[in-house]
């Protein structure tokens, strides 16, 4: 298949260099388990699961014939005082997976959209306890969450916030938990740095915490370039929350769903927060789909204060949608049917050791890994350095990986099916490129 000049003009893609690609576009056409097929009948092993997404592989049967079943019954099922059975059978068994304390899920469509509704969701329960000053949120240095204008603002990727000068009012971060002068090459979390939560402290007294609604971090920093909390980071910042009266909002579009050998981050670090964002994984990617998780506290004061008509002002025309439940579902049982959350942990050191493998490498400076994530930081080359990352990935590709890159960061999340040859194969591939392009 080729694109015409006319049809790559029309098609504005997103987070991309357009002129590019379109120099020389990369088309995939099909994809089945851990690899894509292009038009030309490569095969590429997906390193990657399409965007941290495809945790359980690719065009799973159970799951595209969930859909198939569901678009020929209900195309389309409305949210707003109507309602379909299998919103709240897809509701119920993501909550016996959430941590013990969250209890109600809220839909949405994508990962962006969760974390907005999870902001308005904090601002309502403080509103609805008449605590009215706490409208502040904190976010955190290098921390993403997603494109919504309220995510752009908590977020902390400077590139992504350049072109937005009109950002939320009442937005203060936290620095990053990077400190690659200790805790370089760290196979799982870092040993030092849980001082960087009382940063947040330091904030409280500055700001007040009757202003502060609350504190959002991703568990482990994906599109920055895969920031593993140091030990008892999470646990300091639960604490001072709890202290102070501020919610705590994990972002788990990337960590949920298996990444890290358990269903959630919160699980695996014993640290619940008061909301869980969600997506990617949670349909596998295979129809678009985000959600929050939420405390009884939080929906019971909602509830309670609004005794008569809507205690939420908030939803999307295709929360719930019947398809996206329905790949949900599928997902959720190829996800139990498989045991792929324990495949995930029983990997994770043949993983990080292949990943660890690269420290050989002159120009890798840092290497850091959980589960089945890892980031290999690329020293600086010479010769134009802007594009050192794409580059890499750009080898990769030829021979046959994808491969994604983050300024001079190259993250690897495969699909939790992968096995320890196609393991090997990723970072040998990614070893040979590496010395490539320097």
């Amino acid at each position: 298949m080729k694109i015409s000049r006319k049809e790559k003009n029309s098609y504005w893609m997103p987070y991309t260099d357009n002129r590019w690609f379109k120099k020389n576009p990369k088309l995939l056409d099909s994809a089945k388990g851990m690899y894509y097929k292009t038009p030309t009948g490569d095969s590429i092993l997906d390193a990657v699961a399409g965007l941290w997404c495809v945790n359980a592989g690719h065009c799973r049967e159970k799951i595209v014939k969930a859909v198939q079943k569901q678009v020929e019954k209900m195309d389309y099922g409305l949210s707003f005082q109507m309602g379909h059975g299998l919103a709240f059978e897809f509701a119920n068994k993501l909550v016996e997976l959430l941590p013990y304390n969250l209890n109600h899920v809220f839909f949405s469509n994508s990962g962006s959209e969760a974390v907005d509704s999870a902001l308005k969701i904090s601002l309502a329960y403080h509103q609805a306890r008449g605590s009215k000053g706490k409208t502040k949120f904190i976010g955190r240095a290098r921390g993403y969450h997603g494109s919504g204008f309220g995510g752009t603002s908590v977020g902390g990727i400077v590139a992504n916030r350049n072109q937005y000068p009109n950002l939320l009012h009442g937005v203060v971060h936290l620095p990053s938990t990077h400190i690659p002068e200790k805790n370089s090459f760290s196979f799982g979390q870092p040993k030092y740095g849980d001082y960087k939560a009382d940063e947040l402290i330091d904030i409280i007294n500055f700001h007040g915490k009757d202003s502060i609604a609350a504190v959002i971090v991703e568990p482990v920093a994906g599109s920055t370039g895969v920031l593993v909390p140091p030990l008892g980071y999470l646990e300091k910042l639960r604490k001072i929350c709890t202290t102070n009266d501020i919610l705590l909002i994990f972002d788990e579009v990337i960590t949920g769903f298996g990444r890290l050998g358990d269903s959630f981050a919160a699980s695996r670090f014993k640290v619940f927060p008061d909301l869980i964002t969600m997506a990617k994984g949670i349909t596998n990617a295979t129809v678009p789909m985000g959600a929050v998780g939420v405390t009884s506290e939080i929906y019971n004061i909602l509830y309670r204060t609004h005794k008569k008509g809507i205690e939420l002002f908030h939803g999307y025309t295709y929360s719930g949608h019947p398809l996206a439940c329905a790949a949900g579902l599928a997902t959720l049982e190829t996800y139990e049917e498989e045991e792929l959350f324990k495949r995930a942990k029983s990997l994770e050191k043949y993983f990080g050791d292949a990943a660890h493998s690269l420290s050989d490498l002159n120009m890798v400076q840092d290497i850091r890994n959980i589960g089945l994530v890892a980031g290999i930081e690329l020293s600086n080359r010479t010769k134009s350095p802007i594009t050192l990352g794409r580059d890499v990935f750009e080898k990769c590709f030829e021979k046959g990986v994808m491969v994604r890159f983050t300024g001079n960061t190259i993250a690897i999340s495969p699909p939790l099916i992968i096995s320890k040859k196609e393991i090997d194969q990723i970072f040998s591939t990614l070893k040979k490129s590496i010395r490539e392009v320097f």
